[in-house]
């Protein structure tokens, strides 16, 4: 029998092509084309870590309007959408089925927090649906939670740890004390800073847990002070951070010890100020003052500010990278299934969004990046609403920072 032509087939029918669509007769492959690509973004909206979650969902926003405005991926237009996980393992978990069942995701970006993350990708894994965690984790690229189609796009406890505390202990002083919040996160880079203090010839004079979201701090302060330390580390992610750093100030901590966290956060930065802030120190996978002098994080930086009049964070660019990296291995792969963009880019790991070059390891689909020590501006030292930081020093990407493939489990 002779094949039919599309033309003729419309023809045949009698209807306009919108209308044959739109009852169903269209051939399935067609409609998938006009559907839109949709990347599902689970993060706390809502709980202590709100304002990065924020950032989040700009970055991510920002990526999806940039890829839009250049006709979509593979023609088809780029739609994230976005659900709050409530920083709770099981929510996460059932807002990402839900997203990837109901919704029609065929990719996921996002996660907020270490176990949040582990469970998103125990849904992404069972789904075969490509995942790149925006979420510090040493799990989550490592035997036996990883998987071939899981991407970690943020740096981990292991990385940061390593380079803040390496530089703190050449720096800033070898005895220490550690406070740290007690779950995933804060449980592994105490390990690792321990570790590294001790590589150093440093003295620990004490760590302490405190529960996560926990604002009370200062039972623990007084014996701190007492143990004169020349370091206090801190882990306090989220709010948390900010209820810390007001305790010991009044205690007058600052003014014995210096005070320093693998971490620093811009949003946390604004809304604690200036005063709270100064000389505060930490590291940081991106800061927006980067696009003095390079070029990708000059063009991110613009379309933040003229979309949001606010500068993308560090959990900003890491979601906006993220959701930029599946239309990239989407666009190598030609294709939308997970384990073939997942091969593209393993394939071609090297890649260039926001800050500089970037890449992919190939045993475990770590993302390896640069990094940056900062300091909290004091008053009258910041530039304009944002200029809260000064950059102190650059640490070149370097795999030797992160855990061997084979300390991951992959021989």
């Amino acid at each position: 029998m002779a094949s039919i032509t599309r033309r003729k087939f419309l023809a045949a029918t009698g209807g306009t092509a919108g209308a044959i669509a739109t009852q169903g007769f269209f051939p399935a492959v067609l409609r998938a084309q006009a559907e839109p690509l949709r990347i599902g973004c689970p993060l706390p909206l809502t709980g202590p870590f709100a304002a990065l979650a924020a950032d989040m969902q700009r970055g991510a926003q920002l990526a999806q309007d940039e890829l839009n405005a250049k006709g979509g991926v593979m023609g088809r237009k780029v739609e994230v959408l976005f659900r709050d996980d409530e920083l709770k393992p099981a929510v996460g978990a059932q807002r990402t089925k839900e997203l990837i069942e109901n919704q029609k995701c065929q990719f996921i970006v996002g996660g907020l927090a270490a176990h949040v993350q582990m469970a998103i990708n125990e849904q992404t894994k069972k789904a075969k649906v490509l995942f790149i965690s925006t979420s510090q984790s040493d799990e989550i690229s490592a035997k036996p939670d990883t998987s071939p189609i899981t991407f970690h796009e943020a740096l981990n406890p292991t990385i940061t740890s390593r380079v803040m505390g390496t530089w703190v202990a050449q720096n800033l002083g070898k005895k220490w004390w550690i406070i740290y919040a007690d779950y995933a996160w804060g449980k592994q880079n105490n390990a690792v800073l321990q570790d590294t203090l001790q590589k150093n010839g440093g003295t620990l004079l004490g760590a302490t847990p405190y529960p996560l979201g926990s604002a009370e701090f200062s039972a623990h302060l007084p014996k701190i002070q007492a143990a004169k330390p020349d370091v206090l580390m801190s882990m306090t992610p989220g709010a948390d951070n900010i209820a810390f750093l007001k305790q010991v100030r009044s205690f007058g901590m600052d003014k014995t010890m210096k005070i320093a966290q693998p971490l620093l956060w811009i949003s946390y930065l604004k809304e604690g100020g200036p005063e709270l802030y100064s000389d505060i120190y930490g590291s940081i996978n991106w800061y927006w003052e980067l696009q003095d002098t390079i070029p990708s994080a000059k063009k991110f930086v613009e379309a933040s500010m003229k979309k949001f009049n606010i500068p993308p964070g560090d959990y900003g660019a890491y979601s906006y990278s993220g959701v930029l990296e599946v239309a990239r291995g989407v666009e190598l792969a030609k294709s939308t299934d997970s384990e073939a963009v997942a091969n593209a880019l393993r394939k071609s790991p090297v890649y260039d969004h926001f800050k500089g070059k970037q890449w992919w390891r190939a045993c475990d689909n770590k993302s390896m990046q640069d990094m940056w020590i900062v300091k909290g501006r004091g008053p009258g030292k910041t530039k304009g609403d944002w200029g809260l930081m000064d950059m102190v020093a650059k640490v070149t990407a370097d795999e030797k920072y992160d855990r061997t493939c084979a300390e991951k489990g992959f021989v």
